[in-house]
Order: structure tokens, then sequence, then C-alpha cells
């Protein structure tokens, strides 16, 4: 049975693929290589694996490169919303920030006024009292002197006794009376005035009243707008510090080492101080409106410093990561790989100054750049070098171009990242940046 089987196969095979004969002459003998069917299947197979794999391998690196290219731009679109998020932010701040003090300018201004109005209704208050007394005493002196003209019109009626005692009486009299309509009309004076002030009292309590309910009003625009700058204060703030958390870095320190090399005062992040007294306890609104303007000095002490570390990206152009950070092939590979065309742009990825530019053994072509907090990055494997030792550059500042200077297999960039002489991955800080920019 097996002989047969066996039979069927080879005349199929002898049909598909007939003996040949390759034969190979040199010039003393002629030799041949019989290719049997079995030899003609195999490498025909071989062949066809071979051409699959071809195209297998092709395919992924094409989509792999799609990809990352797709990946970058989604990178590149995600990173330019949040620029505009954060500049609609910080606009909308600024103008929070102006509004709350023109309101709390607003706010001392009628605190003044409502000041001055207590003072002035006080004031009137005292008058009204004032001229109440002199109304009593008036009143007091007017009665008393009627009662005297009262009595002495008596005394002349009874009165009989020669000619020029009546007339005397009589210019006393008159003498009277002129007292009598001088106190009236002093009388009259101090009763309208009395009224003017009355109705002066009234308006001030009711102009009061008014600038009450205009100053609850604003104390709650005051905390509507307070609120607002505190929300978006906290979702600036909180991100960054995720973000340099992420990279191993401890927020207050780092901030602490950039404040002290902007230790100036003045400006509009300087505290506010809403008294000119300097023993009057803070207001509510005081505490946090420089509560607000800390953390826009954080954010600012925040933009600083992620200018000095390294968190962007060193190559912009289309790439494709090649080797990670970690062990590879029995040994620690210290930085990642990522691959492009040769002359494909370098750019530092942070602030600081070159300490290295030049050949080195095993990177090729290496610039190395020291950086702040202790930090320094490295790039190998380059075709050019567009820096001196000693150049300060800026983040996003052109070093060089990708190349396959030193132990390369093909044209890449290797990148390191390094905190105080140890290697640190440096996808930590890429993906940290990312996250936030």
């Amino acid at each position: 049975m097996r002989s047969r089987l066996a039979l069927a196969i080879h005349a199929v095979m002898e049909r598909r693929f007939p003996e040949r004969r390759l034969f190979l002459k040199s010039d003393y003998q002629t030799r041949f290589i019989r290719l049997r069917p079995g030899m003609q299947l195999g490498i025909w197979a071989g062949a066809t694996l071979l051409v699959g794999w071809a195209i297998v391998a092709t395919a992924i690196l094409l989509m792999d490169s799609i990809g990352a290219g797709n990946f970058r731009a989604q990178a590149q679109r995600d990173r330019i919303i949040y620029e505009d998020r954060l500049n609609a932010l910080s606009s909308e701040r600024d103008m929070r920030a102006g509004e709350a003090v023109a309101a709390q300018e607003r706010f001392s201004s009628a605190l003044a006024q409502i000041s001055a109005m207590q003072s002035e209704i006080l004031a009137l208050e005292d008058r009204r009292r004032e001229a109440e007394r002199g109304l009593d005493v008036v009143q007091e002196t007017l009665l008393r002197v009627m009662n005297e003209r009262d009595a002495a019109l008596d005394t002349i009626e009874g009165l009989t006794d020669g000619e020029g005692a009546p007339v005397a009486l009589a210019a006393g009299d008159d003498e009277m009376t002129g007292t009598v309509e001088i106190l009236s009309d002093a009388l009259a004076r101090t009763a309208e005035e009395r009224d003017t002030i009355a109705a002066d009292a009234d308006f001030a309590l009711s102009h009061a009243a008014e600038l009450e309910l205009e100053l609850r009003l604003m104390e709650d625009r005051n905390d509507e707008i307070f609120r607002q700058l505190e929300e978006a204060v906290l979702v600036s703030v909180e991100p960054l510090d995720d973000m340099f958390r992420a990279a191993g870095m401890n927020p207050d320190d780092m901030l602490s080492a950039v404040r002290q090399g902007y230790s100036g005062t003045g400006g509009p992040l300087t505290p506010l101080s809403f008294s000119t007294m300097n023993d009057e306890p803070e207001t509510a609104d005081t505490l946090r409106a420089n509560g607000i303007l800390s953390s826009l000095d954080r954010i600012n002490l925040y933009r600083i410093a992620a200018e000095r570390a390294p968190f962007a990206m060193p190559v912009q152009n289309a790439f494709r990561y090649t080797s990670p950070f970690g062990q590879r092939w029995g040994r620690m590979h210290e930085g990642v790989d990522l691959a492009a065309a040769i002359g494909t742009p370098v750019y530092s990825t942070a602030d600081g100054v070159v300490t290295h530019a030049g050949w080195s053994s095993g990177y090729g072509r290496l610039i190395k750049i020291q950086h702040e907090f202790g930090i320094e990055t490295r790039y190998g494997h380059l075709n050019a070098i567009r820096v001196q030792v000693g150049q300060r550059v800026s983040q996003g500042e052109r070093i060089g171009d990708m190349g396959n200077s030193g132990r390369s297999t093909g044209p890449h960039l290797h990148y390191e990242v390094r905190v105080g002489g140890q290697a640190i991955n440096p996808m930590i800080y890429i993906r940290a940046g990312q996250d936030v920019f």
C-alpha cells in the first residue's frame, strides 16, 4: 500500500517537477547536479516561504510606519488642542483676575462711601438733637416772654396815676413785642432747619440701604469669580504636578531651585493687600486672591522648569521606535532608539549647555547636553553635529542630524537621559511631557 502511495505521489511530482540535470562545465571536466522532484519541490517551497515572509515583513513595516505617523500626527493635534485650551484658560484667568481686582476696587470704594455716609448720618443726627434742644429752649423763652407780656398788660390796665406811666409801659410793651417777633422768626428758622436735617437723614438711610444691597451683590459676584479662577487654576496645576512626579522629580524641590533664580518681587503676581493698616487681619477675599496668585506663580515656575527638563521629543519628523530602554542581547541598553532617514533633524529636549560634541567610541558622533536639576541628555550615532562645546542651547533648537555612525546597524538616533550620572528611561520624560503638552 505504501509503495503504491509513494509511486502515486512520485508520479504527480514527476508531472509537476520533472527530473532535471544542471551541468557545471570547467576547463578540465564537466559535472552535473541531478535535481530530483523532491528537491525541486523543496526549493520551490523555500522560495515561496521566503517571498511570503518578505511580503509580510514589508507590510508590517509599512503599517508600523503609517501607524507611527498617525500617532505622531494625533499627538501633535492633541498638543495643539491642549495649548489652545491652556491659552484660553490663561486668557480667562487674566480676565477674571482683572475683574477680581476691579471688583475689589469697587468694593473698597463702596466701603469708603458707606463709611462717609455713616459719618454724615451721625453728624446729621447730632445736629438734629442740638436743634431739638435749641427749639425747646426757644419755646421755653417764648412762653416766658409771653407770660411776662401778659403780666405787663395786666399791670398797665391797673395803673391810673399820671399820663407818663402808661406811655413808658407802652414803650416797654412795644419792645417786648419786637423781642417776641424775633424769637418767632428764630423758631421758624430752627423748625425749617430741623425738617431739612430730618429729610437729609432719611435720604442717607435709604441710600445706605441701596449701597448695602449693591455690596451684597458684589460679594456674590466676587465669590463666583474666585470660584471659577480657583477651578481653572486647579485644572492647570494638577497635570503639571503629575507630570513632574511621573518623571521621578520632587515638584517642591524643583520649584524651590527655580525660584532661587527668579527671586525678584513685584508685578501682577505679587500677593494682594487690601488694607493700609498693618494691624488689620486679612479678609477671606484677600486670602483667596493670594491663594490664586500663588497658584499662578506656581504655574509660571512650572513653565520655566519644563523648559529646563527634557520633556520634549528629540525628533519631530516621522520616526519608528526600534529599541526600548532595558536589557538587550544580554547587555543594558541605556537609552531608546528612534529610527528615521539619514539627515533627519535632531533637537535639544531642554535648555542646557553642550559639554561634548564629537566622536565617542560606540556612540559614533555624540552630543552631550547638561541641563538643570542634575540632568544630562545624550544624542548618539549622528551624521552631523551643529553645536560646539560650551554653547548654550534652548529647548527645540536643532543640534545635529540623524546618522549611522559608530556601532550601529542602520540610521537611527540613540537618545539617553541621565540623572546624577545614572541612566533613566527617557520614555518616562517623553510620556510625561506628551500627557501635558
